[in-house]
């Protein structure tokens, strides 16, 4: 495979770059060893690989599909993820594409009542408030970028790899577990089938794996189902997404801006939603609990035709507008809400010799569906507990004390958005008090601000006074 991306006479990418195949060398032979093996390519695994070669560790990097490759998002990169974007060495990269700058955001009642949250200006001046752009262009620059770490630090890299099996010391595969709990197993390694159905099959072997093969990340089964017995896909806690990408959206033509959220009365309890990802495109989509629809008997694609064409906010913004062919597509976000009953929250995502990160961990935050921050938040954390060689439950548990607090808080924000009257009563009080926009503000950009929203007292001075 040939590197066809290509520098401007000024040093910046190419702007198309990202739709180019990426060359990733030379594929090593079956029985190779490795510090670690991470299994996706995407932020989650990206950011796990160039982590970890960034520490010296020999890794080998697997992603299931050939780039240029789509990956279907909201393509929101926010704020949280700024910090590891700039370490890993991509911002300039992203800087230099086509891409939504994000200022702020519009979220709307289902009576039609509109509040914007700015975002802290502060972030905004030093462009680390956010940016919004397809996942296809930001993940190839992520991807690229850290496959070449990994590559120079001497490990490996595979596009097209499907894994198999994971391996374990019981010499069990990970689809057949050993006797007793997922405690008494160890990772070893995983067989990999490259090119697909027929294809020639490669074992690779190490005592550390990474899993961030997003929500059907066959490391998480291995995980959660072969090993210890439990479910993976709970419907009240994983959403359907739909997305399609439009151009001539009216309001949505400048490269800079806020993003929409709408509480539309007709898809309550989901969010109808409004990225620009670039000049004049619009990444348009709506998303709903999985167990919610199945009991409204729902169709995400349905619903959306329906608000384009007649609600009285967005039929006019897209009159003249244009469905950019092929862009109509479905996906899943599991979410980061604490589950009852779990032994881990959200869900298992550590055993011995494996740590999950992003979709696969299920950390998807339940209110807004943003998933990419928490991936790289996780793909950093996970590679430094097998730098220092940490148990695996400590992974398991910072990640929870780091990530949990605000997860708890987003899944009652969106237990909160599903009741109609209680969206138009805040949304209108939001919209006439500026007090309580600059809470709204304050809750995005701070941790200690979201506490608040749960605690009766504050919440009661703050819309009532």
């Amino acid at each position: 495979m040939r590197c066809v991306n290509t520098m401007t006479a000024n040093g910046a990418l190419d702007v198309r770059s990202w739709e180019q195949p990426i060359e990733t060398g030379e594929m090593p032979e079956s029985g190779a060893e490795f510090d670690a093996i991470v299994v996706g390519g995407g932020p989650g695994g990206s950011s796990a690989a160039g982590y970890l070669a960034k520490a010296g560790a020999k890794v080998l990097l697997i992603e299931k599909e050939v780039w240029p490759r789509d990956k279907i998002c909201g393509d929101a990169v926010g704020g949280k993820s700024l910090s590891h974007v700039q370490e890993l060495g991509v911002k300039a990269d992203l800087e230099s594409t086509p891409h939504f700058r994000v200022t702020g955001i519009m979220f709307s009642s289902p009576k039609g009542n509109s509040v914007r949250v700015p975002l802290p200006e502060e972030d905004v001046q030093r462009l680390e408030a956010g940016y919004a752009l397809p996942r296809a262009q930001f993940d190839s620059l992520l991807f690229n970028r850290c496959q070449k770490l990994v590559r120079d630090a001497g490990g490996s890299v595979i596009q097209g790899g499907e894994v198999r099996t994971v391996l374990f010391d019981d010499g069990k595969g990970g689809e057949d577990p050993g006797e007793g709990t997922g405690d008494a197993r160890h990772a070893s390694g995983l067989v990999i089938r490259i090119g697909g159905r027929g294809g020639e099959e490669r074992t690779f072997h190490s005592r550390e794996l990474v899993g961030a093969g997003g929500y059907r990340c066959p490391v998480a089964r291995s995980v959660v189902e072969s090993s210890y017995g439990e479910n993976m896909v709970d419907r009240d806690h994983y959403c359907g997404g739909y997305r399609e990408y439009w151009r001539n959206v009216k309001g949505c033509e400048e490269s800079s801006g806020d993003i929409e959220i709408h509480f539309v009365d007709t898809v309550i309890p989901g969010y109808f939603w409004l990225f620009p990802v670039s000049e004049n495109v619009v990444n348009v989509g709506i998303g709903m609990v999985m167990g919610l629809m199945d009991k409204q008997k729902k169709k995400l694609k349905a619903l959306q035709a329906d608000v384009i064409a007649n609600h009285p906010m967005f039929k006019e913004r897209f009159a003249d507008a244009e469905l950019v062919p092929g862009s109509a597509k479905g996906w899943q976000l599991p979410f980061g809400s604490p589950r009852k009953k779990a032994d881990r929250q959200p869900r298992r995502s550590s055993m011995n010799g494996i740590r999950l990160v992003g979709d696969a961990a299920s950390l998807v935050d339940p209110f807004s569906g943003e998933g990419v921050g928490n991936a790289l938040v996780t793909g950093e954390m996970a590679a430094r507990h097998i730098q220092e060689k940490l148990p695996f439950l400590d992974y398991q548990d910072e990640v929870w004390k780091v990530l949990g607090p605000e997860l708890k808080n987003s899944f009652r924000m969106q237990k909160l958005s599903r009741r109609s009257w209680l969206l138009n009563w805040f949304v209108g009080k939001a919209e006439k008090k500026p007090a309580l926009q600059e809470m709204m503000t304050e809750m995005i950009a701070s941790k200690e601000a979201q506490e608040n929203l749960h605690s009766p007292w504050f919440m009661m001075k703050t819309l009532l006074f």
